[in-house]
């Protein structure tokens, strides 16, 4: 029998992003998680495949994931990819705003979510999970037992958070809560950082130092802040 879960790793960009294709088998649904880069080609390589995009998925607003401007460089994204083809762009209630500011798009092209709330592509459920402290409305998404993890948790660090919007002790949270999954939850990175394109997090826990904060003090120490 055929897995119903269809879910593709992409590697793209000079910054070692990831995009991610994650959908149905049986309906030949997919949505496309931070796309970014080169959006012409995703899509047709995605149609070559035998599926169709029918929704984008935001980990956060930072301009590598859902393009914009960044470096002086105009990077290609949620604009482009909507005026390929319509459809809606999930992002966090937290940063929507964000996302359509910095990706050129409007504000009734995006579906807010938060913690909680799920999308089902076809019979594959996808569950978001808010995890800021990169991003005030960075998220993560579970399909199964795989955890998409935008720049929340990278297989050996995890993202920034001296940027604007950031907030270290947010981020200490949501780790916490990440390091609480179980041991065979598959994590797939939002960059090629190190460590491979994907692991366990029983493999991540023993290679990610920051996963093995064990007190907010400690963790400030570590980030500077104590």
């Amino acid at each position: 029998m055929i897995d119903e879960l269809y879910l593709e790793q992409i590697a793209c960009g000079p910054m070692q992003n990831f995009v991610y294709v994650v959908g149905s088998n049986e309906t030949h649904e997919v949505v496309l998680v931070d796309p970014a880069w080169a959006i012409e080609p995703l899509v047709a390589h995605v149609r070559e495949q035998g599926f169709e995009p029918i929704a984008a998925l935001v980990t956060h607003y930072h301009p590598d994931h859902i393009g914009g401007s960044i470096f002086g460089r105009q990077i290609e994204g949620l604009r482009e990819l909507l005026e390929l083809k319509g459809m809606k762009v999930y992002a966090n209630k937290h940063e929507a705003q964000g996302v359509a500011r910095v990706a050129g798009i409007s504000d009734s092209d995006i579906v807010k979510v938060d913690s909680g709330d799920a999308l089902k592509v076809g019979n594959i459920e996808i569950d978001f999970l808010h995890t800021p402290g990169h991003t005030p409305g960075s998220q993560c998404f579970m399909v199964r037992n795989s955890l998409v993890s935008g720049d929340t948790l990278f297989i050996q660090g995890c993202g920034r958070v001296d940027l604007p919007g950031a907030d270290p002790d947010a981020m200490y949270d949501s780790l916490r809560k990440l390091a609480a999954l179980p041991d065979e939850t598959i994590l797939y990175p939002g960059h090629d950082y190190g460590g491979g394109p994907h692991r366990t997090m029983a493999e991540t826990k023993k290679v990610n130092t920051y996963l093995r904060i064990q007190s907010l003090e400690m963790w400030r120490e570590l980030m500077g802040g104590g």
